[in-house]
Formats: structure tokens, sequence, C-alpha cells
């Protein structure tokens, strides 16, 4: 991975938030939330890591962030203070691209993005996506489904053993289940 020129290497967590990386993984459960924080404390969660532990994001400041991407993103919780554990899977998904949409992120890594969330939240964040995309932000959109990539996907790369073996800008589906199969 290359960011201004500048060959990447090492991807721990913090490092990749000062370049301006976010990832939002495949297992929001076990990888993405903290069930028993709050929304507001979830949202504001990778911002005060990059600011580090000892400057503190003032608690006004912390409201105001997260009821900006309640609002964005139609976050469904009565408040800000609401445990994030006790949201629908979308809601959840929506607090964690929040988390991430909070740093400003140069790059966007969005795995799974849509697994296991209704259709209307699916629908929400193909959206944003999109938007994103169109504000000029890298966004790096991995899915199983192949409906779901061609919807949201300008550039489409099909990989194998962690290796891009096929890209594609304007295939159709066939093309690229043709480069997956390997044919």
């Amino acid at each position: 991975m290359r960011i201004d020129d500048a060959k990447i290497e090492d991807f721990a967590p913090l490092k990749s938030i000062g370049r301006g990386v976010a990832l939002c993984p495949e297992d929001r459960k076990e990888s993405g939330i903290i069930g028993d924080l709050t929304v507001r404390e979830n949202i504001i969660l990778a911002m005060q890591a990059g600011l580090g532990w000892f400057k503190f994001l003032k608690k006004q400041e912390q409201y105001e962030i997260a009821d900006k991407y309640i609002k964005l993103l139609n976050i469904a919780t009565p408040s800000a203070d609401q445990q994030v554990k006790n949201l629908s899977g979308g809601n959840q998904q929506k607090v964690i691209l929040a988390r991430w949409l909070a740093t400003n992120p140069r790059l966007l890594i969005l795995d799974e993005p849509t697994r296991g969330i209704d259709v209307g939240a699916k629908a929400e964040i193909q959206k944003l996506v999109l938007s994103l995309a169109e504000e000029g932000k890298s966004c790096v959109f991995i899915s199983s489904e192949l409906e779901e990539v061609l919807r949201t996907s300008h550039r489409v790369a099909v990989m194998r053993e962690r290796k891009m073996v096929a890209e594609f800008t304007d295939e159709s589906g066939d093309q690229i289940m043709q480069a997956i199969a390997g044919s």
C-alpha cells in the first residue's frame, strides 16, 4: 500500500489513524463496537486515541461530535448515552462508521459493512459510501455480494491469496465472476 508515494508496511492502529487510514472491520461485534460503552464513547474512541490519552476531548465536544454523526447517519438511538450493545446491528454498524468518519480519514476501508443488517440500513450505508467517494474520499469497499460491489464501486479489484489478479472499471458481473473463478 502507498500513501502519497510512501510505501506503508506498518499498519499499527495508532500509526494508521495518524496517516488518515480507517478500518471498519468485518465482525462488528468482535472487532468493532465496545458494547458496554455508550454510542458517544464508541463514536469518539478513534479521535481520542489519535489525540492521546492525556489530551481528553471535553464532554461537551464529545456530545457535539456524537450528535452530529447520529443525525448525519440517521442512527436510531434514544440518546448518545445509550449503550451501543442495545442498538440494532445496522445502527451498531453506523456507529462504527461514525467513529471513523469523525477522524476525517483519507482512506476508509469498509470490510463487509452491510453484512447482517436490514435492507434499509444497507441502502443507507451504500449511499453514504457513494457520497464519500463523490467528495473525494478514497473508499475500499470489501463485499462478498457482487451486486453490492457493482452498485458501490468505480473500480473493482479481484484478489486471490493476497494478490490482485484482475482489475475492472466498466465490465459486467459475468466478467468479474470469471476472474473470481480463475478463468
